[in-house]
């Protein structure tokens, strides 16, 4: 077997390096845009007075750098061409996720809102794969350059990972449907121009099937973004919705009336295995910076690195960080030759176990920093809040176990036909 990467591969980070130093750090440096960044990130990417969402300021350079991202070519990377992409494939695009965050906090890849100069775009991919012609045109051009600003409402009030038991109902009414209902943590509202609403149109509670997904027009009569949440990592785009009697026509249905579930999915698997890749390589840079700190800082007349106390958790966390480096590239080159519910449980390994590691990297990293690593002039706080909600948002690591175990004893995936021959 040959676990060297592509050497187009290896050119391909040669040259995002090279893009990101001649225009995205730049970027960075001007205007005192260095406060997105460091101590101040927090307070200065938020609104507390408009509800803790992002400033305007704060949206306007992500703005520019998507802008230049796509101008370069970089941006739509992991798209066919269709989309005006190059096709990158699952391996491509997780070394290159990897590669970015392991360069620590910065313009070119800030995960807090999922913007970086090689865009993540599971919208588009869900567009592709499920929307009409019609949508196609309305949305996926429209997403890609920022006009059209699509939000996620499948999380509700009472349901979270049991998805099959929402509350929020549509019913037909003539051509079009009515919907009523709520949502909660509805990513993305505080810029959306549209809602992906999912609701049970069909079937009974706990049904896969009789799910709908819906394109409501946030400027809809009853639609009402009651609140937005405070989270640990802020600011914020995840709301409290109430839909009142919503009006939309048939040809907001997206995908198949009743397969609304099918959407979810794609979404979230188009999401895990490069949420994987982040989170080995922001545990990377962790771990980097931990190394160095120990090399330069003395305690007691002798390094830090001297001790066994601090080498030690250190060892662990790189040994765990190689370990899913590899089951995280090779599950990506898997899935660029089989179908994904194959290796769907493959996927959930990575994901649960990456986001697990780069929680204890970051945690590490605070300890070995001592009082420097409590403050925000280190990074580490926010890698670790910014991280931290990938153990509970698109299948928490409970529910990513749950998909390993039913592949493991026959309950689900590939093997469960014959569970009981």
């Amino acid at each position: 077997m040959d676990f060297e990467l592509p050497a187009e591969l290896v050119q391909r980070l040669a040259d995002l390096d090279a893009f990101i130093d001649a225009e995205i750090r730049p970027l960075q440096q001007q205007d005192d845009n260095e406060r997105f960044f460091d101590h101040r990130r927090e307070f200065a990417r938020t609104d507390f007075e408009a509800g803790g969402t992002p400033r305007p300021e704060w949206e306007a350079l992500l703005g520019e750098m998507f802008r230049r991202a796509d101008k370069a070519g970089w941006l739509r990377y992991g798209l066919p061409a269709e989309a005006g992409g190059s096709g990158g494939s699952n391996l491509d695009m997780a070394v290159i996720r990897e590669h970015l965050a392991a360069k620590g906090l910065g313009l070119h890849n800030d995960l807090q809102n999922e913007s970086s100069v090689v865009g993540n775009f599971p919208f588009v991919h869900m567009f592709l794969a499920f929307g009409t012609a019609e949508q196609k045109d309305e949305f996926v051009e429209g997403m890609l350059t920022r006009e059209k600003r699509v939000a996620f409402g499948l999380t509700e009030p009472d349901h979270g990972s049991d998805a099959t038991w929402l509350e929020t109902t549509a019913v037909a009414d003539g051509d079009d449907w009515i919907l009523n209902g709520g949502k909660r943590f509805n990513s993305g509202l505080h810029s959306a121009t549209h809602d992906v609403v999912f609701a049970r149109t069909s079937g009974k509670d706990g049904d896969a099937t009789g799910i709908t997904a819906f394109l409501v027009p946030t400027d809809s009569a009853g639609f009402s973004v009651d609140f937005h949440w405070w989270t640990f990592n802020m600011p914020t785009d995840h709301a409290e919705v109430t839909l009142r009697d919503v009006r939309v026509p048939g040809s907001a249905v997206f995908g198949e009336v009743g397969e609304g579930l099918a959407l979810a999915q794609h979404f979230v698997h188009e999401n895990r295995i490069r949420q994987a890749a982040s989170g080995v390589g922001a545990a990377q840079y962790c771990i980097d910076r931990s190394v160095e700190y120990t090399r330069q800082r003395s305690t007691f007349g002798q390094p830090l690195a001297d001790r066994q106390a601090i080498q030690w958790p250190l060892v662990e966390l790189q040994t765990e960080a190689e370990l899913l480096r590899t089951l995280v590239r090779k599950t990506a080159w898997e899935l660029d030759r089989t179908e994904h519910v194959e290796i769907s449980d493959k996927v959930s390994m990575c994901n649960y176990r990456a986001n697990r590691l780069v929680c204890d990297a970051a945690d590490r990293a605070m300890q070995v920093h001592g009082g420097l690593g409590y403050t925000r002039h280190t990074p580490f706080e926010h890698i670790y809040r910014h991280h931290r909600r990938y153990r509970i948002t698109e299948g928490s690591e409970e529910v990513q176990m749950r998909k390993v175990a039913g592949y493991l004893f026959g309950f689900a995936g590939p093997r469960r036909a014959g569970r009981n021959a």
